[in-house]
């Protein structure tokens, strides 16, 4: 029986059919909606009465099309007992889709308690990466005074380095609170309206979804790897996985562009460390921002993001990532319902670039993403109607949004620096010996 033929049972009235069949369907857990609407279906049609000997006990089309032999019939009539058998299958489908409906209930709250720790994981894990891990420091000093001294040789050393007059140690704990507070909360901001676009619009079009699932990472830098939506696979049509994949990446841009253009306005030029340090690459987008905010830097001196647009800089740097077009990443649904199967062999071409990237520039920072893109898959699965139109408009989207990979992705996002001592020396000029006596006096 074709479900998606669009009332196939109610223009069935040349076919035999097995009122058995409903009801094992009913009570094997099938779509209770499905199974309803077959009954419903055969009622309003008339295409089924009663049994006879020659039919082995089969519901055959009847003659009239009119099952009923009277429209006021009662439910528990003997003399129509197509009426009584009707009644109990809907009563029995409102007792299956009743415990279905509970099940469904209980696994939703079992998926919201699952995603709801998980962001208050995640949001404490980027509150000790962003404050530099502050309460373990705080336990430290608690429990070894010694600490503190190493902490004052610390700040005078910095302060020598940077010309700010330097701090006690509790303002330090102090200022690394409020970091660790704005990097948190404006970064968990964006990679929520990040997820909440997917997850809204999974609601919109009634696809099945899970509720966010943010991954805590505590360790540095980020302190966190991410979120993920898990989403039934070929149940959203070409348009509907169009509008569900780019609603993240525009949706996070919308909160991750003020809070990166207010980090910006916020930081400053310093002095360039002087020992190892991890080095943040800048995509054209933030090169712009600091240049047009700030110009540019002197010798000597390094640009230091706060931690406001420390956040911002991981939002642009997850969203540019998302948007590769590759697999199950949002911009390969973006790419596979603008060009269809093509999009397959643009997948493979840019993990071949990306690992031949890695490999020249010897920064394997993608390398747990090129893995797991591989172990995921790089071929996207056909959507419900891959032959549903886009229109111009989505194109136009969809095609501006898989642009901001230009100016939002670095093939370098984190390097280790050795600091200016392991750079080539300056070249010196060799002084000039001065003849004055060769200089007559005037």
């Amino acid at each position: 029986m074709d479900y998606n033929s669009g009332g196939a049972i109610g223009n069935a009235t040349s076919e035999t059919l097995s009122l058995g069949n409903l009801f094992d369907r009913g009570n094997s857990g099938s779509d209770s909606a499905i199974w309803l609407s077959e009954i419903q279906n055969c009622l309003k049609a008339g295409c089924m009465t009663n049994t006879n000997e020659d039919t082995d006990g089969r519901w055959e089309p009847s003659q009239d099309g009119n099952p009923f032999q009277s429209a006021n019939a009662e439910v528990n009539n003997q003399s129509n007992p197509f009426d009584q058998i009707a009644a109990n299958a809907m009563g029995a489908d409102r007792s299956i889709h009743g415990r279905q409906v509970a099940a469904y209930r209980a696994y939703k709250r079992r998926q919201f308690r699952t995603s709801a720790i998980l962001f208050v994981l995640t949001l404490c894990s980027t509150f000790l990466v962003g404050s530099n891990f502050v309460p373990l420091t705080w336990l430290t000093i608690k429990a070894s005074p010694e600490v503190v001294q190493e902490m004052e040789r610390e700040i005078l050393k910095r302060s020598l380095e940077t010309g700010v007059p330097p701090q006690t140690v509790n303002e330090v704990l102090w200022d690394s609170v409020l970091s660790g507070l704005a990097y948190s909360v404006a970064l968990m901001t964006i990679l929520f309206c990040h997820e909440m676009g997917h997850y809204l619009q999974s609601v919109r079009y009634h696809v099945p979804a899970s509720f966010p699932y943010f991954i805590p990472l505590p360790l540095p830098p980020l302190g966190t790897m991410g979120a993920v939506i898990l989403q039934g696979r070929g149940v959203a049509t070409r348009r509907q996985m169009f509008d569900i994949a780019v609603s993240g990446p525009i949706a996070g841009l919308v909160v991750t562009i003020p809070v990166l253009l207010l980090g910006i306005m916020q930081s400053e030029y310093q002095a360039a460390p002087t020992g190892p340090s991890l080095e943040f690459g800048e995509p054209l987008l933030l090169q712009w921002l600091i240049q047009g905010i700030h110009g540019a830097g002197l010798p000597g001196q390094s640009f230091y993001l706060t931690s406001l647009g420390m956040a911002g800089w991981v939002g642009v740097f997850i969203t540019a990532m998302n948007l590769l077009p590759v697999g199950q990443l949002d911009g390969g649904h973006i790419l596979y319902t603008l060009i269809g199967r093509p999009a397959h062999a643009v997948a493979i071409m840019v993990v071949v670039a990306g690992v031949a990237m890695m490999a020249y520039m010897g920064n394997f920072t993608f390398s747990l993403l090129m893995i797991l893109l591989i172990l995921t898959g790089l071929r996207h699965p056909p959507t419900a109607d891959d032959s549903e139109p886009l229109g111009k408009g989505r194109m136009l989207i969809g095609w501006l949004t898989l642009s901001f990979l230009i100016i939002g992705f670095t093939p370098s996002p984190i390097a280790q620096t050795t600091g200016p001592q392991d750079q080539p020396p300056a070249e010196q000029i060799e002084p000039v010996e001065a003849n004055y006596a060769a200089v007559k006096p005037a």
